[in-house]
């Protein structure tokens, strides 16, 4: 595991995944850059489109990176991502401030307004910390304004330049190297390698991520440390999270019945465990309710054509 483990929030639940034919020539860290390439650019998408109804929206670039110190193997990933150093660029989201800067993947991050990372960050144990200090470095140094960044690829002299965010929803989104499972934890989504909706098509699997993002925008997570976790709040908090998905999806340029399609085909095989427990809803309920939500999205856009979700949508979710 990569990161540091999640505190579990829910479990319930970025283009196609690539051709069988191709996905077989990858290695094994290749493969699993291929899955966290797929949930960032579809978390980008989601984040961005949704920036407006986000009142805790902030400054991003359309970059992941990653440590390779962090990896169990910290050679083998150097070597077969073919690394410049060890802070490195894991995913860029198309037509994103960091693409239009220059970046590309597998480049090596140098530094920071002037501060040198490999200084400044020295490895750290935990070893996944140092990521974690580098990410709230980035997030504050764009909240003051444009960064100036430096970074080199493989066999290139080194570039820098003025990177300008835009806004975004507070979410980051990680491929764990294990599990099947989807968890949110207040700031992340959080997807296992095995998930089975990365084969689904792109919309799909939107839906799947839209539903871990919506309990990070929705506060579930500080909700539940505020006031505790029961069975019956639980059950309510998946419920709106299902019900965000059509929202958030149509703000990204899906189509929001894409959240019914997914629960219909991913919801028979693996309500058995998740979708029947008392704390969720079963798979068919789960379809009526996105479903009746779908007709008071549309009600919102024939109104006044806008998806606005902060002052539209309707929270069961509520404490007392």
């Amino acid at each position: 595991m990569r990161f540091a483990a999640a505190i579990v929030l829910a479990l319930g639940l970025v283009g196609a995944a690539p051709a069988r034919a191709q996905a077989d020539k990858l290695t094994e860290i290749e493969a699993l850059q291929a899955r966290d390439i797929q949930l960032f650019r579809i978390g980008w998408k989601l984040v961005t489109a949704n920036a407006p109804y986000c009142a805790d929206a902030r400054p991003a670039i359309g970059a992941l990176f990653h440590d390779a110190a962090a990896y169990g193997k910290p050679d083998r990933v150097r070597a077969e991502l073919d690394l410049a150093g060890d802070i490195a660029v894991q995913a860029l989201a198309p037509e994103s401030p960091a693409v239009a800067a220059g970046l590309t993947r597998n480049a090596g991050l140098l530094h920071l307004n002037g501060a040198l990372l490999a200084e400044t960050y020295p490895p750290s144990d935990p070893r996944w910390e140092r990521m974690v200090d580098i990410n709230a470095s980035l997030d504050e140094a764009l909240a003051q304004g444009p960064i100036r960044i430096g970074w080199v690829a493989k066999g290139e002299l080194p570039r820098e330049a003025t990177v300008t965010g835009v806004p975004a929803c507070p979410s980051r989104f990680e491929v764990l190297d294990g599990g099947k499972r989807a968890v949110a934890d207040g700031s992340r989504v959080i997807f296992g390698r095995g998930f089975a909706g990365f084969s689904y098509p792109e919309d799909q699997f939107a839906a799947a991520v839209a539903h871990e993002l919506a309990h990070n925008l929705l506060g579930h997570r500080k909700m539940f440390d505020r006031v505790g976790r029961s069975q019956g709040l639980v059950r309510l908090t998946e419920r709106d999270a299902d019900r965000m998905m059509p929202w958030l999806l149509y703000n990204a340029g899906y189509d929001p019945r894409a959240a019914a399609r997914f629960m219909t085909r991913w919801g028979p095989k693996y309500g058995g465990g998740l979708l029947r427990d008392r704390s969720h809803d079963g798979w068919d309920e789960r379809v009526e309710f996105i479903e009746a939500e779908i007709a008071t999205l549309e009600a919102a856009l024939a109104e006044d054509g806008e998806a606005d979700w902060s002052r539209r949508f309707v929270r069961m979710a509520i404490p007392d």
